[in-house]
């Protein structure tokens, strides 16, 4: 299911853009996921069919790093402590690895399922 989304709107206004980019910095942090060593993809709902299917094309060392950012953040969050700074997440690491293949394979979807409607008139 795809949700309504501002970001277009947003990015093709560069002063809307400029006054909302600190926001989201400051939204991002106050978050918390990344003081548990977490990126933003691996907060992603695992319970949805595409987005099993993408962690299937993950490749094998960006799958293991998900597995152990996420253990890690159980961990953490058993014990009530957060990692120490130096392990905290960084911005420039909080890139998006799944989210590009939810991308295609929504698009894959959408795509079949065009062909799948698809109606043929005969001309005379």
């Amino acid at each position: 299911m795809s949700y309504p989304s501002l970001a277009p709107f947003v990015m093709k206004r560069p002063w809307l853009r400029n006054l909302l980019t600190p926001l989201a910095g400051w939204y991002s942090n106050a978050a918390g996921y990344r003081q548990l060593g977490l990126r933003a993809d691996d907060l992603i709902v695992e319970e949805n069919e595409d987005v099993i299917l993408a962690l299937k094309r993950l490749p094998p060392q960006e799958a293991y790093d998900r597995v152990y950012r996420l253990r890690r953040a159980i961990q953490c969050s058993v014990t009530h402590k957060l990692l120490p700074k130096d392990q905290w997440t960084k911005p420039e690491e909080d890139v998006p690895y799944l989210s590009p293949i939810l991308e295609q394979i929504r698009a894959s979807h959408a795509e079949k399922e065009a062909l799948d409607s698809l109606t043929v008139i005969k001309g005379h």
